[in-house]
């Protein structure tokens, strides 16, 4: 009892270890490509370093729920692949001890892992995730910093471009403005020997001073008549010249109650609660659409007080053919008929695209809810598949490091994700039940988890084709019976 205690030691060792540096390399690739996707949010902004420590923070809360699945896979490889290469588990098998004995430890280990990331992804994770949207909404609102380069034009403010000949120290030499705030033919032009620029005690505008310089403006309104050569401008010179410019520096915090309503802020009873309610009114809305079409619109139920026919027509259903009705009639009636039908399916098509409309917000609220609470589960699951994934077939293949496992690492979790990424999108537009899309990805890989952790129970080689064929030939040989039956 004591060598299998110390067993489950090392084998934990081994495995958290490799776990924690899996789990930061994942992190830290992830994070990358997080911040190339909003790198524009982030450059030129002149924030401080506090918000963009926050930003990175809740950035790296935000990738948990994928880089957690990955790092389980990768380790669990790397553990099994480097006990298999070193003769480390086939002495272990050799003593009697079973493979599911040696991952007993993990499997634990593992299992509060699935029950951590179910609490983290219902609790930490909506709270992560609002504060980092409304910081980077936040951030796409900020105006971009102030810094006027040397020879080229500095559009960073609305409507106005400056151009810059020469900078010596807070004195900017041989300007040029283009002001066009007022609309491109209401434009004005600025030029100057010199000037300096400094913001207002608020950091709201800046104060844009002038010196030795001259400015032409159109006069648009003042046009004598319609030819181009007849607008008036006005030219003017001077020698000092104060401009004051809209100029919002300062970083201005967004509310986080603005996402306070959507699913990425709600945790399991907030979604629950919302779903319920919404589809209440969705399924109320519906049906009272349902029940004004029937009532006014079915089969056009008032065609026959537009035509004139005697009451014994109308008495007399078997002749109530609507072909017959029609041709009964005059030239003129028919076009008047045919006119009539035509409009009434306008305004019939009008009436479902708007009813359409006005179900389209609910119903994707509910979908958008829906994927969010089942998101919440499959996580767990997810690790605990790649798990059972990532430990059999790294006894099987018996290699270590960071070469193969790797390898495999990235080729399962690619097809992890084109899998995943391809169910969520058939649950958000309603081609998939919501559950099925969402969890379209464990089902595809929990058969190859169990089929892995078979062959390794059973010290069989995956790939040794010899087994495959005989499969095949068994196959082969039913289907010609049958076929020759």
């Amino acid at each position: 009892m004591f060598q299998l205690k110390k067993i489950d030691s090392y084998i934990f060792k081994r495995f958290f270890t490799l776990f924690l540096m899996t789990f930061l390399i994942c992190i830290f690739i992830l994070l990358m490509q997080f911040l190339w996707k909003h790198v524009t949010e982030l450059v030129g902004k002149g924030v401080g370093w506090s918000v963009l420590s926050e930003f990175f923070i809740y950035a790296v809360f935000s990738l948990i729920p994928m880089a957690l699945p990955l790092a389980i896979l990768l380790a669990s490889l790397m553990t099994f692949g480097n006990l298999g290469e070193n003769f480390e588990l086939s002495a272990m098998k050799s003593a009697g001890i079973s493979l599911f004995r040696i991952m007993r430890p993990l499997i634990i280990f593992i299992s509060f892992v699935c029950v951590g990331a179910f609490f983290f992804s219902n609790y930490v994770l909506p709270i992560s995730q609002t504060k980092l949207w409304t910081l980077i909404i936040s951030l796409r609102e900020k105006s971009p910093e102030f810094d006027i380069p040397v020879g080229e034009f500095y559009s960073g403010i609305n409507g106005i471009n400056i151009y810059v000949r020469e900078k010596e120290k807070h004195l900017l030499k041989n300007l040029m403005i283009y002001d066009f705030s007022g609309g491109f033919e209401n434009a004005t032009v600025m030029v100057a020997d010199s000037g300096r620029v400094q913001f207002t005690l608020d950091k709201k505008y800046i104060l844009l001073s002038l010196y030795d310089g001259e400015s032409f403006a159109n006069l648009t309104n003042q046009r004598i008549s319609s030819s181009a050569s007849s607008i008036p401008y006005r030219r003017e010179t001077f020698k000092t010249k104060d401009i004051l410019i809209d100029f919002d520096s300062g970083f201005n915090r967004f509310s986080e109650s603005m996402l306070q309503d959507q699913h990425v802020s709600k945790n399991l009873k907030q979604l629950t609660q919302s779903i319920d309610s919404v589809s209440k009114i969705a399924t109320s809305t519906s049906r009272n659409i349902a029940k004004g079409l029937i009532n006014q619109h079915f089969f056009g139920r008032d065609v026959l007080s537009n035509i004139h026919v005697t009451d014994s027509l109308k008495k007399d259903k078997k002749i109530l053919n609507a072909d017959s009705l029609f041709l009964s009639l005059n030239q003129e009636s028919m076009v008047r008929v045919g006119n009539s039908a035509l409009d009434k399916a306008k305004s019939m098509k009008d009436q479902v695209t708007y009813n359409k409309v006005m179900l389209d917000d609910p119903v994707n609220y509910v979908i958008r809810h829906e994927i969010e609470r089942h998101r919440k589960f499959t996580l767990s699951f997810a690790c605990l598949i790649f798990f059972f994934i990532g430990a059999p077939l790294g006894a099987i293949i018996r290699k270590g490091g960071l070469g193969m496992p790797v390898v495999i690492s990235v080729i399962m979790f690619i097809i992890y994700y084109i899998i995943d990424n391809t169910g969520y999108k058939m649950a958000r537009e309603s081609i998939w039940p919501t559950y099925e899309g969402m969890w379209l990805s464990s089902f595809v890989l929990l058969p190859i988890g169990i089929f892995l952790t078979y062959k390794s129970v059973v010290d069989a080689t995956i790939f040794n084709a010899v087994p495959f064929i005989k499969i095949w030939n068994v196959i082969k040989i039913k289907y010609n019976t049958i076929r020759n039956k």
